[in-house]
């Protein structure tokens, strides 16, 4: 009788838990940032690095590579981390997308010659990126506070749970680092051309965070913004994309802000590039 009731429990175990899926409501995003002053420490730190010496080696990996070799390793990286997609697609009770998104592993498997080129896009199977962060938001997990982490970037109280628990658990890079050892550490760099190749596609768009009045606040309501549309799947309601604006907020003026901008960019036409300056490191804003 135990082992009867035991087994009616199992097979019940699926139904209670998309029962519970289903039943969540997404936390409403946050415009806040009450750690934005240890944030802004992080930042500058991370920027620093990465100019000293995270960019020139994706500057040198650039240089030794052409567009259609970076294409197939960035293809290549894309689909080899697939599995992460999946294995949160399945935690999110979203059967079909998790079909589909096997589907499009073992066909750029295959007939993309190990992944390193994109047919399954053209047979009609699209690139769909899901991770525990986008599985604990759709669970009703709230957001949490932003963190600016040291050399890993942006990221908030929920999304960082996606770091260990994708990384340990669905993600083959770090399953074939954990499993492999050599003399010399070889079995890291995958996961280090990852990141180089991660880096070498941010560099086209350096110009957008260049021209922002305060790029830590670019930064961070990008990453935000960025976020929500991967919660919802590209189309979030108008009530929470009004709230992340800042649109409901009493003291938004928006008009202010753009006059701050214009202000700040006739500043920097005006001063020789050794002397121009960042914004103000209390000034907050809205993406």
């Amino acid at each position: 009788m135990p082992s009867l009731l035991r087994n009616h429990l199992l097979r019940l175990l699926p139904l209670v838990a998309l029962a519970l899926l289903t039943g969540c409501t997404i936390a409403k995003p946050r415009t806040d940032d009450p750690l934005e002053k240890f944030n802004r420490g992080v930042y500058s730190f991370n920027d620093s690095v990465d100019k000293a010496v995270i960019r020139p080696v994706a500057v040198g990996y650039r240089k030794v590579t052409n567009p259609p070799v970076r294409r197939a390793m960035s293809d290549f990286f894309t689909n080899i981390r697939m599995p992460i997609t999946v294995a949160n697609d399945l935690l999110q009770a979203r059967p079909l997308q998790a079909a589909r998104s096997t589907g499009r592993f073992l066909v750029n498997l295959t007939l993309g010659i190990g992944g390193f080129f994109d047919p399954a896009s053209s047979l009609g199977l699209p690139l769909e990126d899901n991770d525990f962060g986008v599985t604990l938001a759709r669970w009703g997990v709230p957001e949490g506070d932003f963190l600016m982490l040291p050399l890993i970037g942006p990221t908030t109280v929920r999304d960082v749970w996606r770091l260990p628990v994708d990384s340990y658990f669905f993600d083959p890079l770090s399953y074939y680092a954990r499993n492999n050892h050599y003399d010399y550490g070889q079995q890291y760099l995958p996961q280090l051309m990852y990141l180089v190749t991660l880096r070498s596609r941010g560099i086209d768009a350096e110009s957008f965070l260049e021209s922002a009045y305060d790029p830590y606040v670019f930064l961070r309501d990008a990453y935000r913004q960025q976020r929500l549309y991967q919660i919802y799947d590209g189309n979030p309601p108008a009530e929470v994309i009004e709230q992340m604006q800042g649109l409901k907020e009493q003291d938004f003026d928006p008009e202010e802000l753009l006059d701050e901008q214009h202000k700040w960019e006739r500043n920097q036409q005006q001063q020789p590039p050794a002397q121009q300056q960042p914004a103000p490191q209390g000034q907050a804003g809205h993406g």
